[in-house]
């Protein structure tokens, strides 16, 4: 479809579609809080708490094969055909996770990460496997969840993502009160809650998924040539690479704190801005899918859009930097003491330069989703986690009393090598293509698909 003809888009249907995806992201973090509320109510909240969030961060590592199915399905499928063949892919992919799951549960090798990776007591051990062999479900149910979730954002029903939230959160809230109730003894019953409020979401979600794959979806759409899994593949494996890599900076910043002046106060700053960042941030996290599901309709409003929003985390970030708004909140509502509220408001000033770029880095990983140039990714994630590492050690080694700033910055720094190979690239594709460097947003529509969403 050429420039001139393409379908105009309107603010008002961005903010339609993209509202109920942010509204989504964000409740996400309430399930934690709902399921830590519980955990604190325990004989021993220290120990239960910590038997559970160990668990939780394997399942952040296995969980992510799963998670990536939704923007391989929203950008891929088209038609029931299509839809098979990224069944097949899915169904690899959680039988894949469900097999390293089991392994992980019922061999020696679960204990071993627990003691040798994690440091965890002896004791420990028993309880965080027996977590774990709950959790080791809640991968399965994300993943099918996911895979519906991609169907129902390409057909604009963004709602449903907002209403299986909503209702996951009810179910997750009465089981919590239950268990309050008759009284918490062990940190299974957190991942208990968290896979019931997994089993509801992904419930609703098939509920509509499959509703629109009756009544809405045809069974070939023409032009649109997915028929097989070794077409989704290609795809979805650079996805996969590039979120794997990801997963050495989170422990690699841990460590390189435990070598700062205060390492106490390093993590506990380091950790609470973090959290405050993210509950900011994730509301935006979905700008990727706007420029999937739009991008080849209106490129211009797509842009206004992605600048709009790109301000709002930053400003909220600000209020929270400068004004006696910030002290309040890291004081009453996260509970920091004086000492900690100023290091984790000098860790968050510095967060404000990855708030900025973070929209941006969203938006290109979009342009290069359309565009079907997701190996990029793996190589721009590299860039992130070199420049991270780099940026830890030289942060250490140069002022170790930065403490939590130095992970803040060096985290920062790594979004911003991510965004520059990016858009390097992007900018290299528009010159290969014929187009000027200023016109790398007008991505082309891919010869075996139609450049509208139906």
């Amino acid at each position: 479809m050429s420039q001139g003809t393409k379908e105009r888009v309107s603010l008002r249907q961005l903010f339609a579609f993209f509202l109920p995806l942010g509204l989504s992201a964000s409740l996400v973090t309430i399930s934690h809080v709902i399921i830590n509320s519980t955990l604190a109510r325990s004989v021993s909240p220290e120990l239960i708490i910590a038997s559970y969030a160990l668990p939780m961060s394997i399942l952040g590592i296995t969980e992510r094969p799963a998670v990536l199915l939704r923007q391989t399905c929203s950008a891929l499928v088209r038609d029931r055909r299509s839809f098979r063949a990224m069944s097949r892919v899915a169904f690899y992919v959680l039988g894949s996770v469900f097999v390293l799951g089991g392994i992980i549960s019922y061999t020696p090798l679960g204990p071993w990460i627990f003691t040798n990776l994690f440091g965890a007591e002896e004791a420990m051990i028993p309880g965080m496997i027996a977590v774990y062999r709950v959790l080791m479900f809640v991968s399965i149910f994300s993943g099918i969840r996911c895979l519906f979730h991609g169907i129902i954002i390409y057909n604009m029903r963004t709602k449903w993502l907002t209403i299986g939230m909503g209702i996951r959160l009810l179910g997750m809230y009465l089981l919590s009160l239950y268990y309050i109730r008759t009284g918490v003894d062990s940190a299974v019953a957190g991942a208990v809650i968290f896979l019931t409020g997994m089993i509801i979401e992904a419930s609703v979600s098939v509920w509509e998924g499959r509703s629109l794959l009756r009544r809405v979806i045809p069974e070939v759409k023409e032009g649109h040539e997915i028929a097989s899994a070794s077409q989704i593949f290609p795809f979805y494996r650079p996805l996969l690479y590039s979120s794997f890599i990801a997963v050495i900076a989170g422990p690699a910043i841990n460590a390189f704190l435990g070598k700062t002046s205060d390492i106490a106060l390093a993590i506990a700053s380091f950790a609470i801005a973090g959290s405050v960042t993210q509950l900011v941030q994730s509301f935006f996290s979905y700008i990727h899918q706007i420029v999937l599901n739009f991008h080849r309709k209106d490129p211009a409003a797509v842009l206004r859009f992605t600048v709009m929003l790109s301000l709002i985390p930053a400003a909220l970030l600000a209020v929270l930097c400068f004004t006696p708004a910030g002290p309040w909140f890291l004081q009453h509502v996260m509970g920091a003491s004086e000492r900690l509220m100023l290091a984790s408001l000098s860790t968050l000033k510095i967060f404000m330069l990855m708030v900025l770029l973070f929209p941006w880095l969203d938006f290109g990983n979009g342009l290069l989703m359309l565009r079907s140039q997701t190996k990029v990714m793996v190589w721009s994630q590299a860039a992130n986690v070199t420049v991270t590492l780099a940026a830890l050690f030289l942060g250490v080694l140069w002022n170790p009393a930065w403490n939590g700033a130095i992970g803040a910055l060096a985290q920062s720094l790594g979004i911003a090598a991510e965004l520059c190979v990016v858009f390097y690239v992007l900018r290299e594709t528009s010159k290969a293509d014929g187009r000027l460097p200023g016109s790398l947003l007008a991505a082309p529509p891919k010869p075996n698909e139609s450049s509208e969403s139906e």
